[in-house]
Parts: structure tokens; sequence; C-alpha cells
């Protein structure tokens, strides 16, 4: 049984039409002239209790939104959610005792309170006992290094450190859903592997669910096995990680430092010479014909190499593929889904 169910959900704002001009400008004061934006146009999907899910587009692709519905923030304009069998807008108190919301740029703790502070608040807020509050407390000060920063006034952290605060209040009441809205941004990679490795924990042994919307695909690799990919409030796909990558990273790049200049090169067939410097070679070849070994030994007996390197196509220029309309030609594979 989902955990998170969306049926043909759509989100349209009626926002002011813009004239150019100071008279323009007047006229839109008098009588003022509107249009109807698409936000989210009709998506569905399902989500199943434990998943950790990516949620990816570019922005304006309708990320926020959505989540601001699955939160009852805001109120669909069509179609149905349900979270936990609830609706999230009509039943917002029950709702929000549920789930846990991280907005990267947005803050639930108290500017200038301690963090302590905060949190004392928020596990009266949700009434937590007192025995269950300091489980919680001694567990997140241990994995998310909380020691130093509790008796910090929040304006004082720097972003890490915030960010760090904000996982620890989101899910201080045991939420059985986390919504995360750009977690990492902005952060050093070692405090993105920090907070990378507390999902995974608070996934492994509480069998959260956790639905992930981020700019950084190194969050979407390391975390999730599915992806939802979102454009212009329609959905793209929704399906495994793993076959995206697969199906849109079929070519290997291998780069390789000769000992001298290199003048013609013969290629296995699924292979093709996309550099050639004066000590250096790049070759790209589709891995469903070639592996890697192959395409270095057929270059071995041709020129001499100091060193090589094999790099695999990142989820950046998968992301980029599909934007560009390699779905177009597509063919269903789950609910709502294209391969």
């Amino acid at each position: 049984m989902s955990i998170i169910q969306v049926e043909n959900l759509s989100k349209r704002f009626r926002v002011a039409r813009k004239q150019p001009g100071l008279a323009g400008a007047f006229r839109a004061l008098i009588r003022p002239a509107y249009e109807e934006k698409t936000a989210v146009g009709g998506i569905s999907f399902a989500v199943a209790p434990g998943e950790i899910v990516g949620y990816i587009g570019v922005n304006g692709a309708g990320k926020s939104t959505t989540i601001k519905m699955l939160t009852g923030i805001l109120l669909p304009t069509g179609g149905q959610v349900r979270v936990m069998g609830r609706d999230p807008y009509r039943q917002r108190v029950a709702n929000a005792r549920a789930i846990g919301v991280v907005f990267g740029q947005r803050s639930q703790l108290w500017w200038d309170l301690a963090l302590i502070e905060s949190l004392d608040l928020l596990a009266r807020i949700y009434e937590l006992p007192p025995a269950r509050y300091r489980e919680r407390l001694a567990l997140f000060s241990d994995l998310l290094d909380l020691g130093d920063l509790l008796r910090k006034p929040v304006r004082t952290m720097s972003l890490g450190q915030k960010m760090r605060a904000e996982l620890a209040a989101a899910l201080l009441h045991d939420p059985r859903i986390v919504y995360l809205d750009e977690p990492t941004i902005g952060l050093d990679l070692v405090v993105k592997e920090r907070i990378r490795a507390f999902i995974r924990q608070v996934n492994r042994e509480s069998g959260t669910t956790v639905l992930l919307t981020t700019h950084d695909l190194g969050d979407i690799e390391d975390l999730c096995r599915r992806v939802l990919i979102i454009d212009s409030g329609s959905l793209l796909y929704d399906g495994p990680l793993q076959a995206i990558q697969e199906r849109f990273g079929q070519h290997r790049l291998l780069t390789c430092e000769t000992t001298g200049a290199v003048g013609t090169l013969a290629l296995p067939e699924g292979a093709e010479l996309v550099e050639a410097a004066e000590r250096r070679l790049v070759v790209r070849f589709e891995r469903s014909r070639l592996t890697a070994s192959q395409v270095a030994q057929a270059i071995m007996t041709q020129v001499d190499l100091v060193d090589f390197q094999l790099r695999e196509p990142d989820l950046a220029s998968v992301i980029r593929q599909i934007y560009g309309g390699a779905l177009a030609s597509r063919r269903p594979d789950r609910e709502g889904a294209a391969l």
C-alpha cells in the first residue's frame, strides 16, 4: 500500500499580467488583467513506505509546488493527493504531526534562540514524552555532531551547521515521511556527506520515507534508487535511476596519456576519437558493444601509453539528454513512467 498517492494532481496560479511603460502600470492599477499559469499539470505517482525517491527538475519545473501540496501548504487546483490516507490540506494538523520538512532556504528554527531552546519548543509542540525527546536528542547529537551547536544561537551558525540543525528539528518527532527540498544547497563536500549518511541511516533504521528534491545530482546518485523527473509541470519519467543511466549513458570515455604525438589511429567499430592532442587522446565508445579493456588494447597496439583513465557518463549529462527530448518517443514503464 502506498504512503503517498498522487492522481492527476494540478496547480494553477492566477497572476497579474504586466503591461509595459508608465501607462501600462497605471492601467494595471485601475483595471488589472490576469492570466493563469500552470505550475503542476496533472501528474500521478505513488510512493511506498520506506522508499527514498528523488524528485528532480530545473528551476520552475514544479518541484516545490508539488511538495507544498503534499505538505498541505497549498490547495491543489485539480486531482487528488493522499498522504497516509489523509487529505494533507484539509487535515493539516494530523498531517503535520506525521511528516517532517526541510526547505533548504527557509528555517523552522527561531533565529535568536539557542538550538536547544528551539528543539525544546518543538518537542512541546509535538507533545513528545520527555524520555523519548532525550533519546532522540542524544541520537541526533551523535549522528549530526550537534554537541557544540546546542547552546549556539541559530543566527550565528554557518550554513552547514544550520542545515544539520534543520534536519534534527524536522526529524525530532520521528515522522513517517520527510520532505527534503534542497537539503545540501551551498554546502561543502564534507557536510554533504555527513547529511547523506544521516539520511541513509534514518531511512534504514526507522523506515522513514524520503522525498528528495535537489539540483545536486550527487545526492540523487548517492541516496535514490528511483527518480521522478518533472519539467514544466509534467512528469517525464518515473522509474529506476539505473534504467535511465543505462539507457542514456551508453557512451564511456577513455582518456589516454601517450609518450609522443599520435598520427592516424584505427579503432574498433563502436569507438571514435573525440580529441587528439600532442600527448593526449580521448576515445568515446559504446558500452553495449565494447569493453574498456578492448578499446585500451586496440590503442596500445598502435601507441605507447603512459597512463589512461576511464570516465563513466555522469547523471547531469543524462538529465540534459532527457530535457533535450530524448524521451519524446517513450513507452510506458509504470504509472506515469516512460522509458
